[in-house]
């Protein structure tokens, strides 16, 4: 594949790279660097400040409010995006639940949503797993009943990243139970957190943060008017829906941005000791590592023309999904080894340690590196597990 940017390309480029140098909002590029956890409102101001440059909706279609970039100019901007270190763009409105909408919603429901997911004026949060059905999510068993104008909502959702915030969710949920198949009673639903009945459980994860939750329904009425597409159609939406969170979920420009980071502190000798470009075990994992990403990349290049071209991601996703979230383990075990006992104690608030920038061996402080190797144990399950996405791959790729 030929990746060569032409002039046009490579000025965008660096437009896009003095944008995220000189004009990320104050004091998160700070927390960025420090490896200061970043709160509601600096994400918010964040996604803003891309949305008033005309950035915000990079992925979306000009005719509702999308940039209209080439395949390349997305990539550029990924690919910017992360080496500035700049914060994720919260994907549950922008990525998921937008294209859902623009897709199969009403020319009503596309008014009165997408307006505000552009602007970053309303938090939305997933509401798909349940205790009890995550891979098999056709288990599902929140229910919503039909009572004139209304569903009745009943049911719990689990494992809500950062549903603590949210305004809005999106769920599947069930309408019927007199079907064939399981998957063809479930529908897609878009549901107002403020309603009366929904309450918010926190689940602390092992490391320490308060980033999941349980979301309780309890007689909760949602206006009829909030179903997406056709009743009974919500696996379907579902489904593309996972498709385009599998293909951000690789976050490959990401991996790529902490692996040159790495490799840049292994040439140096930090605190005296000698450099860990020595240890020829040590720079070979890192090396193979970057290889695989490199594979990656440009499969990652091949799903992005394929949605340019008007396709859904397709299985192709799944590849990205569990191969990139296994480089991400595996950059994250890379991390904690470069840190070395540094990288032992279990301190969450120890995020900041007294180090010059040039001295810190692991991500913000040593502290972190493990810390984010605890979390993203997790990569490998959320967005469909990786043994199913293999499945798909099996069949649908490889034809077995």
């Amino acid at each position: 594949m030929h990746v060569t940017f032409s002039d046009k390309e490579l000025a965008f480029r660096d437009e896009v790279r003095a944008f995220f140098r000189d004009e990320m909002p104050e004091g998160i590029a700070k927390k960025q660097r420090q490896g200061v956890p970043l709160d509601r409102d600096d994400y918010i101001r964040f996604q803003k400040a891309l949305y008033e440059k005309g950035w915000f909706g990079y992925n979306w279609p000009v005719e509702y409010g999308g940039t209209g970039w080439s395949v390349v100019q997305k990539f550029i901007f990924l690919t910017e995006m992360a080496q500035a270190d700049a914060p994720v763009i919260i994907p549950f409105g922008l990525g998921m639940v937008g294209p859902v909408i623009y897709t199969f919603g009403t020319e009503e429901q596309k008014q009165r949503f997408l307006p505000d997911i552009l602007a970053s004026n309303v938090w939305w949060c997933q509401g798909y797993s349940e205790p009890g059905s995550g891979s098999d999510l056709a288990s599902l068993k929140t229910r919503a009943d039909r009572a004139g104008d209304y569903y009745i909502v009943n049911g719990t959702k689990t494992w809500t990243t950062l549903g603590q915030h949210a305004d809005w969710i999106f769920c599947l949920v069930r309408t019927s139970t007199e079907v064939a198949r399981r998957q063809e009673g479930i529908s897609f639903l878009l549901i107002d957190m403020k309603t009366p009945g929904i309450s918010v459980t926190p689940i602390i994860t092992i490391e320490g943060d308060h980033e999941i939750n349980e979301i309780h329904f309890e007689d909760v009425k949602v206006p009829v008017e909030n179903l997406v597409g056709e009743e009974g159609k919500g696996w379907t939406y579902g489904k593309v829906l996972l498709e385009h969170e599998r293909t951000g979920t690789a976050g490959v420009a990401r991996t790529k941005y902490r692996l040159q980071k790495l490799r840049e502190q292994a040439g140096r000798a930090i605190r005296g000791a000698t450099p860990l470009s020595n240890d020829r075990n040590f720079m070979r994992k890192l090396a193979a590592t970057e290889v695989e990403l490199k594979a990656l990349e440009f499969t990652e290049l091949r799903t992005l023309a394929a949605v340019a071209s008007g396709k859904a991601p397709g299985p192709e996703s799944s590849i990205l999904k569990f191969k990139g979230t296994e480089l991400q383990q595996a950059t994250d075990e890379l991390y904690v080894e470069a840190a070395g006992y540094y990288a032992l104690p279990y301190v969450p608030d120890q995020y900041v340690l007294d180090f010059p920038d040039a001295d810190r061996v692991g991500e913000g402080a040593e502290t972190k590196s493990s810390l984010r190797y605890f979390n993203f144990r997790k990569a490998s399950i959320y967005g469909g597990s990786n043994e199913i996405q293999k499945n798909i791959v099996a069949k649908h790729v490889l034809g077995l």
